[in-house]
């Protein structure tokens, strides 16, 4: 028999896309369903339904390395499914005494979709200490970052002015709603067991004990009945994946704008500095040839985003897979044909993705470099025109707002195409100073409203806020 041993074996693009610890691949699938038997089996014995011993009996034959997916998979084709195969090669490994415990009561859909439960329960755990880290990290950036002023940016153009502090706390908040709802979604992962159609009646009058006494084996809830062709707690699963990835691609997304050469404003920190292998590393390590994070195969110079492109490359993948969930949630009368067989390869790939941009976003945002010497040199060279909004609403006061908007409008468009400063062509405008001065508004007043610290509203306050909305939120997980 082969040894299966997968899960450092992830292929060319594993290092991408199956980064971490999450476990969704042929071997995770065998093992979740092999326990998902052995936890039947455990629960016929303790319903007085199987021999004693036989639990614990199949429960020691149950393991991934004792059978061979690839021969499971041929066999999947004669029936839609490798679970026929997979009892019957159980069945043949036990001890004879134990032979009835092997799937007694159970269709293969019992097995899969128990399967998926487990593997999601484990994944979930994985990305949930990946996200807690990720989560302190964007915390200790907000904190750090109160006071670091840069120029805020809508529609891709320069905006006001906000606060790195400020960026760091929307991911903070948007990453913590994230592992709420993965959270939530945990009294949703439910046992499946409901026989050949949702009855249980090959087990009599015993089927719902047995149901109990099988989610307690496998730490799974109980459904209130079997949920073949209701499909509702996957879509829900898939929900709180693909909120997972909206919160993490929106932070990737951020850092690859942040971090382009003509901003510079962040950069990231690579794993050589961890190992010993950066420009300053010292010890026998030091100097060795290594590939370098983010270098370019032409362009020697470069050093890409590395953790947020791979965080972009798993994200945008899955609202397409999401999607097909959804569509698959139709599902005809008592068991689907085809619908719930659509499911398992996607919701397979969302476990994979999404727990390997936790992992990508429990590495980048620890290690994000934040260069708030060039965050103040870009607010610079703005020259003032991010403040005209401030100045506006000084100047309304005198003018009128529409009045005073047009007009910083006008001193504005002059300024942009003379390369001045806003406040040199808003005092040089015919006329207005006398009228600001007759208003009692100065020049240092037009100045003040043309700092950028004093047009930053509620940042400090919201800041304050999402750190103590983190603290407060005590997560099981992290």
């Amino acid at each position: 028999m082969p040894d299966h041993k997968e899960p450092n074996a992830r292929g060319l693009f594993g290092g991408v896309f199956a980064r971490g610890g999450v476990e969704a691949g042929d071997i995770a699938w065998l093992q979740a369903m092999l326990d998902a038997e052995a936890g039947l089996a455990r629960a016929l014995e303790r319903a007085g339904l199987a021999p004693a011993g036989s639990g614990e009996a199949v429960t020691a034959t149950a393991r991934a390395d004792n059978f061979d997916p690839d021969e499971l998979g041929e066999l999947a084709a004669l029936t839609g499914n490798p679970v026929p195969g997979l009892a019957r090669a159980l069945a043949r490994r036990v001890p004879q005494t134990a032979v009835s415990a092997v799937h007694r009561g159970a269709t293969s859909q019992d097995i899969v979709d128990t399967a998926v439960m487990l593997l999601a329960k484990r994944a979930i755990d994985v990305m949930q200490a990946d996200l807690a880290r990720a989560a302190d990290a964007a915390a200790g950036l907000a904190a750090a970052h109160r006071t670091s002023i840069m120029i805020g940016r809508t529609l891709l153009q320069q905006a006001v002015p906000v606060t790195f502090g400020l960026v760091a706390a929307g991911w903070l908040t948007s990453v913590d709603e994230a592992r709420g709802g993965l959270d939530s979604v945990g009294p949703r992962l439910a046992v499946q067991f409901g026989g050949a159609a949702g009855t249980l009646a090959s087990l009599g009058e015993a089927g719902q004990r047995v149901a109990a006494l099988l989610a307690g084996e496998l730490d799974l809830a109980v459904p209130v009945l079997p949920w073949h062709t209701d499909r509702l707690r996957i879509l829900d699963l898939g929900a709180a994946l693909a909120r997972v990835a909206g919160a993490l691609g929106k932070i990737a997304r951020d850092v690859t704008l942040l971090a382009q050469s003509e901003v510079g404003e962040v950069s990231e920190g690579g794993p050589e500095q961890a190992r010993g292998t950066g420009p300053h590393a010292t010890g026998p390590q030091a100097g060795a040839a290594s590939p370098r994070r983010g270098g370019s195969s032409a362009m020697p110079h470069k050093r890409n985003p590395v953790a947020a492109i791979a965080i972009l490359g798993c994200t945008r993948q899955v609202p397409g897979l999401l999607a097909t969930l959804a569509m698959a949630t139709e599902q005809e009368l008592q068991r689907a044909a085809g619908a719930w067989h659509a499911e398992w390869e996607p919701l397979t790939a969302l476990l994979r993705l999404t727990g390997s941009a936790s992992s990508w976003a429990a590495e980048l945002l620890p290690g994000l470099a934040v260069d708030t010497s060039r965050m103040a040199a870009n607010l610079a060279a703005t020259k003032g025109l991010p403040l005209a909004e401030h100045v506006s609403s000084l100047l309304a006061a005198v003018l009128g707002a529409a009045q005073a908007h047009d007009l910083v409008a006008e001193a504005g468009a002059r300024a942009v195409a003379a390369g001045l400063p806003l406040s040199d062509v808003l005092l040089a405008v015919p006329k207005l100073e006398e009228r600001l001065t007759a208003a009692g508004i100065t020049a240092e007043q037009i100045d003040s409203a043309l700092e950028p610290s004093g047009y930053l509203g509620s940042a400090d306050a919201f800041i304050t806020a999402a750190l103590d909305a983190h603290r407060s939120r005590g997560f099981p997980h992290g």
